[in-house]
């Protein structure tokens, strides 16, 4: 799978908290018709790593991103105690290449 990242909309992210309005943008080459939820996780804790210098604690997905523009996933991370749900949509896609982003809410959930 194609790791390379295509950035978009910055995030906006507090160091600690890790949490506030943003979105990140990804780029991977499937040969499915969707992104393993596994590698959605793993990418998304990468780039919030990248964007604020602080990897979460934990990202999940429980299950996969569709390869259809418009399909969405909630996903969960945990940074310092605190969990946040993140929505993953499917932006585009181009043969093989599925682009999405990532938006994490702003509040913690529970």
């Amino acid at each position: 799978m194609n790791a390379g990242i295509r950035r978009g909309a910055a995030i906006g992210l507090g160091a600690l908290a890790l949490m506030s309005a943003g979105a990140c943008s990804f780029n991977f080459s499937v040969g499915g018709s969707s992104v393993d939820g596994q590698t959605v996780a793993d990418e998304s804790a990468a780039m919030l790593e990248e964007q604020v210098g602080q990897a979460p604690d934990n990202v999940t997905c429980p299950e996969d991103l569709p390869a259809e523009v418009g399909a969405e996933i909630r996903c969960e991370l945990t940074a310092d105690g605190a969990t946040y749900g993140m929505t993953v949509t499917t932006t585009t896609v181009e043969g093989s290449d599925v682009n999405f982003d990532i938006q994490v809410d702003e509040q913690p959930s529970g």
